[in-house]
């Protein structure tokens, strides 16, 4: 599934966060251990089992709370909704609230990066046919909230689908097909609804 987990630490006090532990769960805890990292919370973009697989490990090992947003059926400790903030050490990540691939998606904002989850790839979006999935919610979500970003944020999104690992949000506006400014009726049709 070429899943993405990321680890993020808030450079001055060695606090990270875990977003989105799936697999390779011992090489996860082999980086926190050798960089003397203190999880703070562990972080879910959605609930889908390939993003959420490894919380219940993760929060064994690191004694971290889960944090999931308000729309999430899945067990966890801390909810989230639209405009919160995500604090570790002194640094902060804003929580955007993306529906279209899950009821539940978020991304994630701070120093520059964008963690999108499985609402913007690399060259393309997330899926729409599994349930909660909704062309009408993502269209909002990619045109209301992603397109209106600074260019510059850089994009890691939460699968290895494209043809880098990275981009930017300026450049998917340009080079991404679902980034197009379009109707929303034609984005509709351009997803098969």
């Amino acid at each position: 599934m070429q899943n993405f987990t990321y680890i993020v630490e808030d450079d001055d006090t060695s606090e990270a966060i875990l977003i989105d532990p799936s697999w390779d769960l011992i090489e996860l805890e082999m980086i926190i251990k050798r960089n003397n990292l203190k999880i703070k919370y562990i972080v879910n973009t959605h609930h889908h089992f390939d993003h959420t697989q490894g919380n219940e490990a993760m929060a064994e090992s690191t004694k971290a709370p889960v944090i999931q947003h308000e729309a999430s059926e899945l067990k966890h400790d801390i909810t989230v909704k639209d405009g919160d903030f995500i604090e570790f050490g002194n640094s902060k990540l804003k929580v955007l609230h993306t529906p279209g691939h899950s009821q539940d998606s978020i991304c994630l904002i701070g120093d520059g990066k964008i963690f999108s989850g499985d609402t913007l790839f690399v060259g393309n979006c997330g899926r729409i046919d599994l349930p909660g999935g909704s062309a009408k919610e993502l269209y909002h979500s990619l045109f209301d909230v992603l397109h209106s970003l600074d260019d510059n944020l850089v994009l890691y999104s939460g699968h290895n689908y494209g043809n880098s690992e990275t981009s930017t949000i300026g450049e998917e506006k340009t080079t991404n097909p679902v980034m197009q400014k379009r109707t929303e009726q034609q984005f509709l049709e351009m997803m098969g609804q």
